[in-house]
């Protein structure tokens, strides 16, 4: 990175630190919720150590560093919040990740070196499905933290977006994002955020205007299945046309389901 952009993604993950950190002070009774949905559920039992995970990942990253992708997935499981852990897609999900680029070098990405890992929720869950459950049992207060959390993801994503530009961003997991989805606050933040300047939608008032060299990032977007059951791998191959190539390939598809998700 040069100096610019690494001042931009220092400036970034300090947001995010800080974000975290407050996001921690506000929801001192949010681990004992998390331990219930943990004690209730017939999977592996274990301790809820980090109710809201700030991926540790991004402190090991220096100005030396190639970033050459975004990646969002969708809530830190129980790998994700382990004290030991406490970074992103370190589960089997990440697993399948990490096989999936060493398998195919044609795309020059090392997943541990080359992708910045984000969340659209830094609130740990031991499946995703259960933040509906956690909202429950929190009541308003808590459902309130969750759909913030979300808005405030996705501005993190377009800070080190800008930052990092013009790399491209793979939003992992989007059958959540559709309205009334657990995601859907995350899918209108960044419609808003993210709006092409031809859209019939305005942003909203309280969201800042991308800047004109700014204004090609929407189409730096792409969607994807998860990693998780080998979803993203299957899709993808499914979906793969005779006789085209890998990063072709992606791109299609990345920009159908963006199609499908944000209808631009």
């Amino acid at each position: 990175m040069n100096l610019k952009t690494w001042k931009a993604f220092v400036a970034a993950r300090d947001h995010y630190k800080e974000y975290i950190d407050d996001l921690t002070r506000q929801l001192p009774a949010l681990q004992p919720l998390q331990q219930e949905l943990v004690n209730r559920r017939t999977g592996p039992a274990y301790t809820v150590e980090t109710p809201i995970v700030y991926n540790l990942a991004l402190d090991e990253v220096t100005q030396k560093d190639d970033i050459k992708l975004i990646l969002t997935a969708d809530n830190p499981g129980r790998r994700e919040q382990a004290a030991e852990n406490r970074r992103y897609l370190v589960g089997p999900s990440g697993k399948i990740a990490d096989r999936f680029f060493r398998e195919h070098p044609e795309l020059g990405i090392d997943f541990r070196q080359n992708v910045l890992i984000l969340n659209k929720t830094p609130i740990h869950t031991p499946r995703t499905i259960e933040l509906g459950e956690l909202c429950r049992l929190g009541g308003p207060a808590l459902t309130a933290a969750v759909t913030g959390s979300q808005k405030i993801m996705a501005e993190l994503l377009l800070e080190f977006h800008k930052a990092l530009a013009p790399v491209p961003v793979w939003i992992i997991g989007y059958s959540e994002m559709k309205k009334g989805g657990i995601f859907e606050t995350y899918t209108e933040t960044l419609r808003e955020l993210y709006a092409p300047k031809n859209t019939t939608k305005a942003p909203a008032k309280h969201t800042a205007p991308l800047m004109h060299s700014d204004s090609v990032l929407w189409d730096q977007l792409f969607f994807y299945r998860h990693f998780s059951m080998n979803q993203f791998t299957i899709d993808l191959r499914q979906q793969t046309n005779p006789k085209e190539s890998l990063p072709d390939a992606l791109e299609r598809i990345g920009r159908a389901y963006r199609k499908r998700v944000l209808e631009w």
